[in-house]
Parts: structure tokens; sequence; C-alpha cells
């Protein structure tokens, strides 16, 4: 594979041809920062740990360089960061037995560019190579705005390739805003309880991350232990955890759907369900 950045590299946990790791993907990842694939794709990477028939791909865009820092990490420069952050994701990538990691090694600045098609150019080269079944991104209702400009680029990917090989599945996820605000009839469950040593495994891997002074590894499993208790208020838990995510599978199926619209479709009907309950109990 070849990338347009020059330190860009794609790692291959178990050492195979690199077209046979490749070729082997049915779930990809496409991810933000180092840590995202971990937080929002861990249904794909627990579908495929047990199976030696599916393998679990994961692409990470962006190069590390803006993380915070304190206490052992507070005087690493953006080089040694970024450094840093790589060997977290391999190693990671090893634990969860991933089939490919691919780390782009984009600044931020370049993938919020609207301008700047590079990654989505990468992204498709990927995707022509993976051809895999599913795939988990970044959801377009997301706050931190790196991920957002991750998701066009992967929906604009997607869309540049012929129909017959896209993904059957894509699925926009919970990181830098949760989705339990959507109606729950549109909500995606990812059931992934019964889990946790794994997860803690993964998310363990970023201390650089979490000796920064956020405790990612503890609020992702709290998230996902709250969307399970809280999904259904008349009815037992249905899993000991879950992650929500948003069905993209139509933006990628019809390219005339806009992504904004789609979106706004969500939070237009989260705003009439809201309102309709209110406005019954108002006597209105």
């Amino acid at each position: 594979m070849k990338f347009h950045q020059s330190k860009a590299e794609l790692f291959i946990p178990d050492g195979i041809d690199e077209t046979a790791a490749l070729s082997r993907i049915t779930h990809l990842g496409i991810g933000a920062h180092q840590d995202d694939l971990e937080f929002m794709a861990f249904h794909g990477i627990i579908e495929c740990f047990h199976n030696d028939n599916e393998w679990f791909g994961g692409v990470t865009c962006t190069n590390g360089a803006g993380s915070d820092r304190v206490g052992a990490y507070g005087c690493y420069s953006d080089e040694q960061m970024q450094s840093v952050r790589r060997q977290e994701q391999n190693i990671s990538a090893r634990i969860g037995r991933f089939g490919i990691m691919a780390q782009l090694d984009y600044p931020s600045s370049v993938v919020k560019d609207p301008n700047d098609a590079e990654l989505r150019d990468d992204l498709i080269a990927l995707l022509r190579a993976t051809r895999p079944r599913v795939v988990y991104t970044h959801n377009p209702a997301d706050k931190h705005e790196t991920h957002i400009g991750v998701m066009v680029a992967a929906i604009e990917a997607m869309r540049a390739l012929p129909p017959e090989q896209r993904p059957e599945v894509v699925h926009g996820c919970e990181v830098w805003r949760n989705l339990d605000w959507m109606c729950d009839s549109e909500k995606v469950a990812h059931d992934v309880g019964s889990h946790d040593h794994l997860a803690a495994a993964l998310t363990g891997v970023f201390d650089s991350q979490i000796a920064g002074g956020k405790r990612y590894d503890l609020a992702v499993l709290g998230r996902r232990r709250a969307n399970a208790t809280f999904f259904e208020s008349h009815a037992i838990d249905r899993a000991e955890g879950i992650a929500f995510a948003m069905d993209l599978t139509p933006l990628v199926r019809d390219d005339s759907l806009d992504i904004a619209d789609y979106v706004d479709g969500f939070i237009l009907r989260f705003r009439e369900n809201v309102l309709t309950k209110l406005q019954k109990r108002l006597g209105r």
C-alpha cells in the first residue's frame, strides 16, 4: 500500500503477506485518533476476535501530535508523542488480533479541510484492497470536528466505489457525543457486554492518554453499562453493555442523500418525540 503521508504505515500483527492480510478483512474501523477504534468499533473487534473466518481491520487517520500531555509525558515533543501513540495503537492491534492496522499520519488540520482529498483517496485505496462487509466510523452528530472530517472522508470514499464493492453495513458510532438521544427505534444497539476484560486490556494500552488526565478507559465502560440499563425503561437489561450507533448505510447506498440533511432527520424526529410526549401531558 502506498499512502500520501510519508510516515504512514500498514502494520500486520501476525506478519502474513500484505495482500492476504488486506483481502481477509471483513470488518473495518475508520477512526480519527489512536484509541478511537477501541472505543467506537469494539463490536467489530469482538465479532472477529474468536472467528478465523472474520477479521477486523483498523484505520487511524491522524498522527496524534495534538494530544494533551502531563506527568510522565509532560515534556514530550510532538514527534515523541506521535511515536508513543503509534506504538500504543499497534500494541492494541496485537492484543485485539486485528488483521491489519493502518496509521495514515494526517495532521488534524488536513482532515478538517474540505478541499483536501488526500485522506479520502487513501481510504479509497484501503477499501478497494479490503472490501469489508461492515464499516464502523464516527457518527455525523459527534462534537469533535476531526471526527466529523474522518466520517465525511469515509463516506465519500465509499461512495467513490462501484455499488457492488461498497460495504453492506456502515455504522456511525459513539465517541465525543453519545447517541442515547436518538429515538429508540432508530438506534443500532451493539451488544458489547461480557467482554469487559478485553475492553479493559485494549483501552488500558493507551497510557499516554490515561496518564494525561482523561480516564477514557473507565468512561467508555461506564457509558456502555449505562446504555444497557437505560435503553428500555420497562424491560430488564438485554445485555451487560451496549454501544449505540447510527445507521449510515443509506448514505452509502444512495449518493444523492446529503449527509447534513440525513443527520438532521434524526434530530427532527427526536425533537418531535420529546414535544409529542410533553404536549400530551400538557393537554395540548
